[in-house]
């Protein structure tokens, strides 16, 4: 979790303008490299900027959909419009997957010549640096908001580049040493790489939608935090999850039954302080109880620490 004092949806936003700015750019430069060279592997690569176009625009919406504040029929907010982004990007890799894979086979039987293979090279190299920069906003973005939707696009673009890299190899080969055939074989690396990303995706979006607790590290930090308060003598029901940028922690604390019940209020504020320090989105509901107090009583389906 970042402990930076940063506006995040601002970061949050300006990653999803760049993603979406960068992507028109790198459509039109590679759709006028594939017009002039009729490269499978240019074509691959274009593939994936269309891709890569249409999730940044989905992410655009995503992001500011989730940054919208709790209201009267979201009382959680709306942070699992990222994840929800983040399947309709698999859905697209896996579709993009499957019809290069239909062209790689369709051009290994009949092979077609690469033209203008210098030029197809020099519009790579520009798509690289695009993405170099691109990508490295992206990280820096990630790193400071965590954001899901935004983690899944770097991943698309950071594929570009080892994509772009294997397009230059490409058209080296095809150009050069009449090798036409590594165009389609290169066009099925990529699907499979599409393929391993798409998947990576979806679980990662199961992760925020099915409510999976938080790792075993931040709930270690929050049982410490708060067991670090000299009051508290023990917690139990620590229940954790993350909905986009904001994290939800529900727990009991355990105090003496002697102290008044503005006193157990006080405490249970000094926690959630202590808490919000290192979790500044999260949301925190601490109940206190009283030592002594027998808890099987717990509603059927509820978790223990």
């Amino acid at each position: 979790m970042t402990h930076d004092n940063i506006n995040k949806p601002l970061l949050m936003r300006l990653a999803t303008f760049a993603a979406v700015g960068i992507a028109i750019v790198l459509v039109i430069v590679k759709l006028i490299g594939y017009i002039l060279t009729n490269s499978l592997a240019l074509m691959s690569s274009l593939i994936d900027s269309v891709l890569d176009l249409i999730t940044s625009i989905v992410n655009l919406w995503a992001v500011n959909q989730a940054l919208v504040p709790a209201d009267y029929d979201h009382r959680f907010g709306h942070g699992k419009a990222e994840p929800l982004a983040g399947l309709f990007q698999s859905i697209l890799l896996l579709i993009s997957a499957f019809y290069l894979i239909y062209e790689a086979i369709i051009r290994l039987g009949d092979p077609v010549e690469i033209i203008s293979g210098n030029l197809g090279i020099m519009i790579i190299v520009l798509s690289i640096v695009f993405t170099l920069l691109l990508v490295s906003f992206q990280n820096y973005v990630v790193k400071r908001t965590e954001s899901v939707a935004i983690k899944a696009d770097s991943l698309h673009y950071s594929g570009d580049l080892i994509l772009n890299i294997g397009v230059i190899a490409t058209l080296i080969l095809a150009t050069y040493f009449e090798l036409s055939f590594v165009d389609s074989f290169f066009a099925l690396g990529v699907s499979l790489y599409l393929i391993l990303n798409a998947f990576r995706i979806v679980k990662q979006s199961f992760y925020f939608l099915m409510d999976q607790e938080l790792s075993d590290k931040d709930r270690d930090l929050i049982k410490y935090t708060t067991l670090k308060h000299p009051k508290v003598l023990d917690l139990h029901e620590l229940r954790t999850r993350s909905s986009g940028h904001q994290t939800f922690i529900q727990m009991h604390i355990v105090l003496n039954p002697k102290l008044s019940l503005e006193e157990a209020h006080q405490i249970a504020d000094e926690v959630e302080i202590s808490l919000i320090k290192i979790y500044p989105n999260a949301d925190i509901i601490i109940h206190q109880d009283p030592a002594g107090i027998d808890e099987n009583h717990r509603p059927v389906g509820s978790y223990s620490v």
